[in-house]
């Protein structure tokens, strides 16, 4: 999935748009990108298994921290969540889906599955 295309789902996934969710779980059955892994893993069924996967294909230290606060957040470690993001946002702030995952945490709201 092109970058420009994967922004723009991912804007529309933390509004709550279902076809953009639906997408981003779709692509993440053939993507190696952390991003639309992480994404997905909020979302599907196999949440645990697309971020061990995420996980694999990491290769920057800010995917290794999606990762880490996406799982921290399945976990429903809050305050490990928002410690982590603060961190994150400060070098990235333009990371839109650690700013709702943290968001989703500090609300005790868990992404519902998509099937």
């Amino acid at each position: 999935m092109p970058s420009a295309l994967a922004g723009q789902l991912l804007r529309r996934l933390v509004v709550g748009d279902d076809a953009a969710i639906a997408a981003i779980v779709e692509a993440s059955s053939t993507s190696d990108d952390p991003l639309i892994l992480v994404a997905a893993a909020l979302f599907a069924p196999d949440g645990d298994g697309l971020l061990a996967h995420a996980q694999e294909v990491a290769g920057s230290t800010r995917d290794r921290q999606l990762v880490a606060i996406a799982a921290a957040h399945r976990r429903g470690e809050g305050e490990l969540v928002d410690a982590l993001a603060r961190d994150h946002l400060v070098d990235h702030p333009d990371s839109v889906l650690v700013a709702w995952i943290a968001a989703a945490s500090h609300n005790q709201t868990v992404g519902k599955e998509w099937s």
